[in-house]
């Protein structure tokens, strides 16, 4: 829901560390039937969601967790009581019996975690937006491409019943030529429904601030900071980061679409004061397929729903809503609605973890890809490129302009 960061331990990716790794014992390999051993790195709300769909899993066993925050990793002991706890990652990843560790700290820290983890042998469970700016994107490649590593990135809608019907509707002559596809994401909560009170513990006794902060830019300890770090730009990409991201990487794997050639976004932050991203913001990314892929999204209204999406073709539109459920209207038909909107009070805060079998069963293909080696629904590629549109769209806004991507230096201009 991962800000997930600039001292020398922790600039992975380089050739000398690589090199180092690659002449390291591989791990233990697993059999079809074998027990893996988990760990989790972040034990926020999230972390916890994940690690508990994991822990549903047959035959896998909760070994560790590691988090900043003393609160998080006690939080975590009540429902894994025989797990150990550190509040340094680095100690999860220096036991060799660990076979796999979920990562799903704040955005701003995902490579830093990210790429010792594979240095270290371990597959990765890589909660969403993978990477936080393009320099990360590029280390945690260069960590990838180096490594043999299963890589399973959280965009759990690839897991999900939309999946088959979409792909039957897109692929071959159906929905004829795509065009556009027009996504939505939209909330009747200012601050999104992300708004916390720190607890009284948040403090520098119980928190790790330095190792929070990690690359980003330094500030004094602030547990609103802390607390509600996705309204920083400094760890956070605001909703495009949380929420866009799932339908961009939904149907870039479905459609196979490449990096945009240009993105712009424009928006603001009109009922959510002290929050520095956005809370309404209207994107439009330029696909090199020739089609226009737009995602809409405010926490002002809720008309369009938390996942309101309509591919166009010249044949017909295929829509998906929120319950994840698929529609084909022919072009000749003029309606073109999924059905009805599900009944939710405007007072009722929305969900900020997925708990819904479709985590258990996204996880559930990480560890048969564990075993197996094959690559997940969701993989390192398709976590890379919903990035970097992602990273595009935040860069336009933040710098007033349409930006493009630069394939040679992988880069944004």
């Amino acid at each position: 829901m991962t800000n997930r960061r600039v001292f020398l331990g922790r600039i992975m990716g380089g050739a000398a560390t690589l090199a180092v790794s690659s002449a390291l014992p591989s791990r233990r390999v697993l059999g079809a039937n074998d027990r893996v051993r988990i760990a989790l790195i972040g034990a926020g709300g999230r972390g916890q969601e994940i690690f508990k769909a994991a822990m549903r899993c047959p035959n896998t066993e909760a070994v560790a967790a590691a988090d900043v925050y003393t609160r998080r990793l006690e939080e975590t002991k009540q429902f894994a009581p025989g797990i150990k706890t550190f509040s340094d990652f680095r100690r999860v990843l220096d036991d060799s019996s660990i076979d796999a560790v979920l990562i799903a700290t704040p955005q701003h820290q995902h490579a830093l975690q990210f790429v010792p983890a594979l240095q270290a042998h371990k597959d990765v469970y890589q909660e969403k937006t993978m990477a936080f700016n393009p320099n990360h994107a590029r280390r945690m490649r260069h960590a990838f491409e180096g490594s043999k590593q299963v890589v399973q990135i959280g965009i759990q809608s690839l897991s999900g019943p939309a999946v088959a019907p979409a792909l039957e509707y897109t692929r071959g002559d159906k929905i004829g030529d795509i065009t556009a596809i027009h996504t939505h994401h939209y909330r009747n909560a200012p601050y999104g429904g992300w708004k916390r009170t720190p607890p009284a513990d948040c403090d520098l006794q119980h928190v790790d601030w330095k190792e929070f902060e990690g690359e980003a830019s330094h500030h004094t300890f602030d547990p609103n900071r802390y607390m509600n770090w996705r309204f920083f730009w400094d760890y956070s990409g605001g909703n495009v980061f949380e929420n866009m991201v799932h339908q961009v990487g939904f149907w870039y794997k479905l459609l196979n679409l490449k990096m945009p050639r240009a993105a712009t976004m424009s928006g603001g932050t009109y009922s959510s004061p002290g929050m520095e991203v956005p809370d309404t913001m209207d994107v439009s990314l330029d696909q090199a397929e020739g089609l226009l892929f737009t995602w809409n999204s405010m926490f002002g209204n809720r008309h369009f729903g938390e996942g309101d999406d309509l591919v166009l073709g010249n044949k017909g539109t295929l829509l998906r809503n929120e319950e994840d459920q698929v529609r084909f209207v022919p072009d000749k038909d003029g309606s073109a609605r999924v059905g009805e909107e599900p009944s939710r009070s405007a007072s009722q805060a929305p969900d900020l973890v997925d708990s819904s079998d479709t985590t258990d069963r996204h996880m559930q293909n990480f560890f048969d890809c564990v075993r197996s080696r094959k690559e997940p629904v969701c993989p390192f590629e398709i976590g890379y490129r919903s990035a970097i549109a992602c990273q595009m769209a935040i860069t336009s806004y933040r710098q007033g302009r349409t930006v493009r991507w630069d394939a040679e230096h992988e880069d944004i201009v």
